[in-house]
């Protein structure tokens, strides 16, 4: 078996739960449910799906870079939303960072997420090279 390589970025979120932001494995890389939050925990662009989408796409790609990958190797997407009516907005932040690599994605609607005013929270699986 490969080398398991963790990537941890000490939210307060990872040790109650138990677990990393992302576990690389040999070329496969999958990163948790990332959510909008700013450098000290607190809420991006509250009350605003694409801001808080970008945000969650930052965050995945600043993991990502920290296990050796990058958005580019990104094979699969995972979006959950607290308002699919809204789903322009996501999609359009979306497609900013995945219009060229197109990975394999779902958007899906929840009744809400783990933080009061997130609205969005992505998954995402990359395969290196």
């Amino acid at each position: 078996m490969s080398e398991k390589k963790l990537v941890k970025t000490g939210t307060e979120w990872e040790p109650l739960v138990g677990y990393c932001r992302a576990v690389r494995v040999g070329a496969h890389v999958a990163v948790s449910g990332s959510a909008p939050v700013g450098e000290n925990g607190e809420l991006v662009g509250e009350g605003d799906m694409y801001l808080q989408t970008r945000r969650c796409i930052e965050i995945i790609a600043a993991a990502l870079a920290e296990a050796g990958a990058g958005l580019e190797d990104v094979v699969r997407t995972r979006i959950f939303v607290t308002d699919i009516d809204r789903w322009k907005d996501v999609a359009q932040a979306h497609r900013e960072f995945f219009a060229d690599v197109t990975p394999a994605c779902s958007m899906v609607e929840v009744s809400r997420l783990i933080g009061p005013g997130m609205l969005v929270e992505i998954e995402a699986d990359a395969i290196i090279g």
